[in-house]
């Protein structure tokens, strides 16, 4: 029969060389270790957020700059096709402006008759829907910018460069002149100026002397 040693204790059995105090449960390290890996997820997830946002901001400004850059195309597709309609437009009437001479002669001789009136004021009508308009008139003043002088002359009774005669009417296409007035002008007559100058002087100082006093 075995007898017991009184007060000892049996102690659960520790692998040789580890320390005993390794033996005890490993709940609290793992419950330590669960915090830190939240908080490391945490920071992971917010820089995924930041990366989303800036890639976000990114496509944003391409967005913003395409769309500005296809405004400006559609402007300047627009702009162009304006321009080139108005040059077709040109060219056009350019081209007609002999048959419109020719009717317009034909009016001053007073062969617009019959059919071929009718023919002839539907064209003008026509060219004016299309906005052409004709300019230059006898007495208005020298515009070397609309005018094209093809006869010089002087005469007494002007005093500045004027268009005494249109040889042919000018046309133009809202602010685009396609054809000048050519026309017939006349200067002032040499030393006109002057003698008209000393005349005004002579009959001002004769005024002047006519309603003076009488001497008594």
């Amino acid at each position: 029969m075995t007898e017991e040693t009184p007060g000892f204790e049996e102690k659960p059995d520790v692998p040789s060389g580890a320390d005993p105090d390794d033996a005890e449960p490993k709940a609290a390290s793992e419950e330590e270790a669960a915090p830190a890996g939240d908080a490391s997820a945490a920071v992971a997830l917010g820089a995924e957020l930041d990366q989303a946002r800036t890639a976000l901001g990114e496509r944003t400004a391409d967005l913003q700059r395409l769309q500005a850059e296809f405004q400006n195309y559609r402007r300047r597709v627009e702009r162009d096709r304006v321009a080139v309609k108005e040059v077709a437009v040109a060219n056009l009437l350019t081209e007609l402006l002999p048959v419109l001479d020719d009717i317009g002669r034909a009016r001053e001789h007073g062969e617009l008759v019959g059919g071929f009136k009718s023919v002839a004021e539907s064209m003008e009508t026509v060219a004016a829907k299309m906005g052409l308009m004709q300019f230059g008139k006898e007495g208005e003043p020298f515009d070397p910018t609309i005018h094209e002088a093809l006869m010089h002359s002087y005469a007494p009774d002007v005093t500045e460069t004027t268009c005494v005669a249109i040889l042919q009417p000018g046309y133009r296409i809202g602010e685009r002149t396609i054809r000048p007035a050519r026309v017939a002008v006349a200067e002032p007559q040499p030393g006109a100026t002057t003698v008209q100058a000393e005349e005004a002087e002579e009959g001002a100082a004769d005024d002047k002397e006519n309603g003076g006093p009488e001497e008594g």
